[in-house]
């Protein structure tokens, strides 16, 4: 079973308890999806190709010096980065993600986290910048 859980349903729940996102005024990219799109079988491994997406959920757009990655974590570990451009508000970017495994690993005995990491620009609200896929 693949377990999916995005940003997207903690800014609902901050908007729902009074954090409202109106008064994020500026750029706020967040990640808005992560999800297992197919898994592939060479010999002994499965190959796990992941999908996310990073949209400007802000009011601004990005300046175009925006310096910007998700990091990607397996198992609590650091395992990769993605770059991702600088974003006008509502515009989205997907970036992809390979995990191979043996074919003999139990189901949803993996955890892939994402993590915003900003070296360079603003980001009004990042409490949005993470997600997670269990596979």
């Amino acid at each position: 079973m693949i377990r999916v859980m995005t940003a997207t349903l903690f800014a609902v729940a901050l908007t729902s308890s009074g954090a409202s996102a109106a008064g994020c005024n500026g750029p706020n990219p967040a990640i808005t999806s992560v999800v297992v799109k197919n898994v592939t079988t060479s010999g002994q491994l499965n190959t796990y190709h992941i999908v996310g997406t990073v949209t400007n959920l802000g009011t601004q757009a990005q300046s175009s010096s925006t310096l910007q990655f998700v990091d990607v974590y397996v198992d609590r570990m650091k395992r990769d980065t993605r770059g991702i451009p600088p974003l006008r508000a509502g515009q989205s970017y997907t970036f992809g993600y390979d995990w191979s495994r043996s074919t003999d690993a139990g189901n949803g005995t993996t955890t892939a986290h994402f993590q915003m990491d900003i070296r360079q620009g603003s980001d009004c609200n990042p409490t949005n910048g993470t997600a997670s896929v269990t596979f």
